[in-house]
Order: structure tokens, then C-alpha cells, then sequence
């Protein structure tokens, strides 16, 4: 197959976390993959392009004609201060996008929006399913909110998938999220760790498995003009975290709270049914235990 002949995937923030994984997963099911960045300079298969400037965005993006779409590039921190920023990026860049996939000489067969689990809030629920009234708890989750309802109003004119990740990490994520700096204190022998909220619990999924997902809801002609969380289905406290850090690593750390890392309105508890993405695919994340994605990220060269 020549280059030509390839599909082409339309990837933004091919550069980030997720990007990595994902780019690896279309290329390797024999898509060409254009990767979007929003700064420096661009590689042979990259555009550079801030989705932010609509007249930017319909020039470079309307004359392509991207077999799929998967669209990551946003502020993924919860914690961002900067409201505006949040709103830009999130809702107002998206809204670009979409704008400029509809007026590609022929429509792509399939748009992936990363959303967020975060959307859900404090509903107190056990477990948190699609069909429950979102209920967002900071400026973050009501960017991500928006831009599903925003993302909607596009649905007539193009194959929309909103997905709704909750966490999940692996090698190469920053530090400024809980577990990458949990394993990395570990991987540096400290001894004590300064943390946030410490009664938190979340449903972490693998990044491996999150681009797998990605990647097949592509192929997943019901899973057009659905919103799906992609999530373990499991719970995981803190607690639990370090304790299996301690032993991976063999040794406890001390953990001390910093009140500049305690975050108001956070989320306590934060776990998704993954009920409605089994009926779409054959498999879901949770395959890999979260030790086991731990210990990966522990090893890592």
C-alpha cells in the first residue's frame, strides 16, 4: 500500500499523552496520520495550526479530506486557572474544527471528541452512566460540557462520537497529574510526598487501552452520534494507589497534605459504567490492572 492509497487520519494534539499511543494505533490498522500541533515547527506529517483562529482553521483544514478525525487537543488539567483559556481551547477551537470538517469536499466517515468523565460532577451516584443529568463542578467540566452540546448542533452534518474519558495514565504523562507524580517520587526514592485532597477515588483506565478504544470506535458504525464513557469500570482510592506503590517501590513514603493542592468543589468519587461502550465493541478498558500499568510506569527506561 502506497502512501497514497492510505486513509488519512486527522489527529490533534498528536503531540500530547494521548496522541502518542493513538498515532501508533491508527498507523498501525494503515491509516497515514496527519498530526495537528499548535506550536513549533511541524514534522513531515504535522500541520501546525491553532484551532482557536477559525479563519486559520477553515483554510488549512478545508481542502483536506480526512477518511477520520480524532480530536484531543484541549486543556486537559482540572486545576487550569485560567477560565478563558479553558473556554478558547475546549469549546471555541472545537467548534472550528467542526466547522471546517463540514466543508471538506466529502464529509470524514467518522469525528472522535475527547470529552471527560470530569462532566459528571458530584452526582453522589455509585457508579455513573450516559443517561444521568451531567452535573459539571468546575470551569473545566463545563468547557468539555459545552462543547458536547455545542458539538450536537453538527451532528446533521457529520459522523460525531463524544467520548467521555475518565482517568487513565502510562509512561510519558506530566507530573502535574496524581499518578505520574505518585510514581515518580517513587522512581526517585523521596520519601515524602506532598498531595492534595487524599479521600479521593478514581476509575483509572491505561492509556494503551484508552487508544485502543479510540481507534476502534473509529471502525464502530454504531457508535456514531453516541456519547460513551471510556472508563475500567473500577474504583481506586488513593489509599489503594500508594499501597501498591509501596510495593512496587519496597518502601512506604510519607504522605503530608499542602493546602495549595487542595482543590475546591473536588470531585470525591468518580467511577463510569462502561455498559454502553461494551455494546458498541467487543472489549472496553480494564483488561490491564492498574498495578500492572504502575509497574510499567515504574520501569520505564
Amino acid at each position: 500500500m502506497t502512501a497514497r492509497s492510505e486513509p488519512l487520519a486527522l489527529l490533534t494534539g498528536a503531540r500530547g499523552f494521548t496522541g502518542r499511543y493513538l498515532r501508533a494505533e491508527l498507523a498501525q490498522v494503515g491509516h497515514r496520520v496527519l498530526g495537528v500541533v499548535q506550536d513549533g515547527v511541524a514534522a513531515a506529517d504535522e500541520i501546525t495550526l491553532d484551532l482557536r483562529d477559525r479563519d486559520a482553521t477553515l483554510r488549512a483544514l478545508a481542502p483536506l479530506a480526512p477518511d477520520v478525525v480524532v480530536h484531543l487537543a484541549g486543556i486537559a488539567q482540572v486545576a487550569h486557572g485560567d477560565a478563558a483559556a479553558l473556554y478558547q481551547t475546549n469549546l471555541i477551537a472545537t467548534r472550528n474544527l467542526l466547522e471546517a470538517l463540514a466543508q471538506c469536499a466529502a464529509p470524514p466517515r467518522a469525528v472522535l471528541l475527547a470529552s471527560s468523565g470530569n462532566v459528571y460532577g458530584n452526582l453522589g451516584a455509585e457508579v455513573l452512566d450516559e443517561s444521568m443529568a451531567a452535573q459539571p463542578a468546575n470551569d473545566y467540566a463545563v468547557s468539555k460540557l459545552a462543547m458536547e452540546h455545542m458539538a450536537r448542533l453538527w451532528m446533521p452534518r457529520l459522523p460525531i462520537i463524544i467520548a467521555r474519558p475518565f482517568n487513565y495514565t502510562g509512561v510519558g504523562q506530566s507530573e502535574d497529574f496524581l499518578l505520574p507524580k505518585i510514581v515518580g517520587h517513587f522512581r526517585r526514592g523521596a520519601r515524602v510526598i506532598e498531595l492534595g485532597n487524599t479521600h479521593v477515588a478514581r476509575d483509572f483506565s491505561d492509556v494503551r487501552e484508552v487508544a485502543r478504544c479510540y481507534r476502534a470506535l473509529l471502525d464502530a458504525p454504531s457508535a456514531i452520534g453516541q456519547t460513551l464513557n471510556v472508563c475500567s469500570g473500577t474504583l481506586a482510592a488513593l489509599d489503594e494507589v500508594l499501597a501498591l506503590m509501596r510495593t512496587i517501590g519496597g518502601y512506604a513514603i510519607e504522605v503530608r497534605v499542602n493546602p495549595a493542592f487542595v482543590r475546591g468543589h473536588e470531585v470525591a468519587r468518580l467511577r463510569g459504567s462502561n455498559v454502553r461502550l461494551r455494546a458498541v465493541l467487543d472489549d472496553a478498558p480494564g483488561g490491564i490492572a492498574l498495578r500492572d500499568t504502575l509497574r510499567w510506569m515504574y520501569t520505564a527506561p
